[in-house]
């Protein structure tokens, strides 16, 4: 089949010889319906793929997964010119088969229905009351097929009075306090509220949503029963805001932006030096002492207002321009050097260039290249769960929006015939 997939684990790449020698991945068995587009819903199907679940992605006809067209940047071929593949859709949607199906049509709308009765979870993120309107709402699916899970992933979930508005990550950051406590101080130059460079709600709800899906499965097995998993974007940003929200529900005070400080810990935060800036991020009071003592104030460390981590907290305002002014009289690397070897904690402000040379990065094997139809310079980021014995494999995202349609179909049960009908229809593609 033109396109058709490569394996890629450490040891097949060594040795392809020995892929079939390797022991089976953790999901290998669970079949997976993908209706979801965009970023939340696919990064959970590409983290249950990479554990070796299969994905059956389901594309719209004509356009498929609007990441498709999310670019540049694109891939490039070996002439160094843009393919179609965009970037974006190749960051989440590994380790999938393609199927086009027109869900809008009674024969699709069919196909889907008997695609949910062999799967084991179906993950979607229509807007909520879609799919019920073509008959595959959850509960119907799961009459046909009592153990299937059915993940719906919206912004603001299937009930309450927001459950019919569209919830984008970066409204969603808003909504969710998150860019109220990101960004710089307002009475700093260049304050006033930010949202994350990367969409943390879309992710962080996608890895939620895994861990469901898994927990869910694991029910499944012990009692035959599949159970469906209401996933919401706001609901997990306002859970991911961790101590920062649990601050606020002891104090009653909604924290304002603190930069790149921490709201209850002192020093926490990026420094100048003479060359260009550190991170030092100081955990405890032993700790500060070390600090201390290489930056040539030990005395700060018994002075106190700055001995213990409540008083520092407290008279920051006193300390930060004191640690300023030492940190600007020596060069980044010095402090580096310095700080790692007495082991306070700090590090490095790296753009994506050095940080994918880092040789710590590299040594982890956080890149990996697969081979490709179009391009020999495909390279994805690694996943970072690293197993013992079922180690994550990689196959590229399926370029040809339908790729699998006929290898799906015939698996499904479908007849030659019964397939030629459908794509003469339009019902697939």
């Amino acid at each position: 089949m033109p396109g058709a997939d490569t394996a890629s684990t450490p040891q097949a790449q060594q040795a392809p010889h020995l892929a079939s020698l390797l022991p089976p991945m953790a999901l290998a068995g669970v079949r997976v319906l993908d209706l979801s587009r965009v970023l939340a819903g696919p990064w959970c199907t590409q983290t249950l793929a990479d554990l070796g679940a299969d994905v059956i992605k389901v594309e719209r006809p004509g356009s498929g997964d609007d990441t498709r067209a999310w670019g540049p940047p694109y891939l490039k071929d070996a002439q160094g010119q843009d393919t179609s593949e965009a970037a974006y859709y190749l960051g989440a949607n590994r380790n999938k088969r393609s199927i086009a199906i027109d869900i809008a049509c009674a024969e699709g709308q069919a196909l889907i229905r008997r695609l949910a009765q062999q799967a084991d979870v179906l993950v979607e993120n229509f807007k909520v009351g879609d799919l019920a309107r073509f008959g595959l709402d959850a509960q119907s699916l799961q009459e046909a097929n009592p153990r299937l899970v059915v993940c719906s992933i919206t912004g603001f979930g299937q009930t309450g009075p927001y459950r019919d508005r569209a919830g984008y990550d970066y409204a969603i950051q808003g909504m969710g306090g998150l860019m109220s406590i990101t960004g710089e101080r307002d009475d700093k130059p260049g304050g006033g509220p930010q949202k994350v460079g990367v969409a943390v709600a879309d992710l962080f709800t996608g890895l939620y949503a895994t861990v469901a899906v898994l927990a869910a499965l694991r029910h499944a097995e012990a009692t035959g029963r599949g159970q469906i998993i209401d996933m919401a974007l706001l609901d997990t940003q306002v859970a991911m805001l961790a101590n920062v929200g649990a601050n606020f529900l002891c104090t009653g005070r909604a924290p304002s932006r603190l930069g790149n400080a921490h709201a209850n810990i002192v020093p926490y935060q990026v420094f100048a030096a003479s060359d260009g800036h550190l991170i030092l991020a100081v955990g405890n009071d032993a700790q500060f002492a070390k600090f201390c003592e290489i930056a040539g104030h030990s005395e700060w460390a018994q002075d106190p207002r700055f001995a213990l981590n409540n008083a520092r907290v407290r008279h920051r305002a006193e300390l930060v321009p004191l640690i300023e002014a030492a940190l600007l009289t020596q060069a980044r690397d010095h402090w580096l050097r310095a700080l790692e070897a007495a082991k306070v904690p700090c590090g490095p402000i790296n753009n994506l260039a050095e940080t994918f040379a880092d040789p710590q990065v590299q040594a982890r094997g956080t890149v990996v290249p697969l081979a490709h139809p179009l391009s020999d310079e495909l390279r994805v980021v690694a996943n970072p769960i690293k197993l013992s014995l079922t180690p994550v494999s990689y196959r590229h995202a399926p370029p040809l929006l339908g790729q699998h349609t006929r290898q799906i179909l015939s698996e499904a049960g479908c007849s030659e015939a019964e397939i030629e009908a459908l794509l003469a229809s339009g019902a697939v593609a």
